[in-house]
């Protein structure tokens, strides 16, 4: 197996799931005793989350390009970065490192036109939800339609991901808030819900939702673990 080198730490609460799910699902393909080969390397998040507010996205590109080169002068094969919305800066990655990235929405993209999915409703971050580094990729490599909530929607599901989830606080009343959204997103015609901050899969399981899931968290953990059963 191939070397799976994870850029963590945003927040850490979603990069202990990614550390879960990357073993889980190489023992469901390899059975026994097997796990992943990984690293990862956790950045502390207080400066990335003050940098994302200040919209200095040079300098975050910066930094998570150094973590890149420092999982491939460690033995990584392939690089992840364990959160959606810093995949605004994907591009000082890829050209920092020369290992494959592996981009967290092609794995989404992919399921979802798998499964007939051409209208879909997306929930993050505003940085996510707003601009468009994850809804034009959908589009132009997928051809999906992508539906945001509404400027109030977006205000909640942006607050309980940064006040709540990146601290590990998982509230019913939160929860409710989110279905609530998927509930207007649907109505709108979304066939399917993105969860598309790595977080969100703390507070939202498939039953939760009127509409079915797509977890990045999980799709891209597993589409990482195939690369590195799959190229060996």
């Amino acid at each position: 197996m191939k070397t799976i080198g994870v850029i963590g730490g945003m927040s850490w609460e979603s990069s202990t799931e990614y550390y879960r799910l990357l073993n889980r699902h190489a023992k469901a393909r390899l059975g026994g005793h097997h796990n992943a080969r990984s690293l990862m390397l956790t950045v502390d998040f207080a400066p990335i989350e003050a940098n994302q507010r200040a919209g200095n996205w040079t300098a975050l590109g910066d930094q998570l390009a150094d973590a890149a080169r420092q999982l491939e002068r460690g033995g990584a094969d392939l690089v992840i970065l364990a959160t959606n919305t810093m995949h605004r800066v994907y591009e000082s990655i890829e050209q920092a490192i020369g290992v494959p990235f592996l981009h967290i929405a092609d794995p989404t993209g992919n399921a979802l036109r798998a499964a007939g999915i051409t209208r879909v409703g997306l929930l993050g971050t505003r940085y996510t939800m707003e601009q468009t580094f994850y809804t034009g990729r959908l589009r132009e490599r997928y051809d999906l339609e992508t539906l945001i909530p509404d400027e109030a929607e977006r205000a909640d599901v942006h607050r309980i991901i940064y006040d709540e989830l990146c601290h590990g606080k998982v509230n019913d009343a939160s929860r409710a808030v989110y279905q609530r959204v998927i509930e207007a997103l649907a109505a709108r015609g979304a066939q399917a819900v993105i969860l598309g901050c790595t977080e969100i899969t703390l507070l939202i399981k498939p039953e939760d939702s009127a509409l079915p899931v797509f977890d990045t968290t999980a799709l891209h953990a597993q589409a990482a673990v195939d690369w590195a059963i799959e190229s060996e």
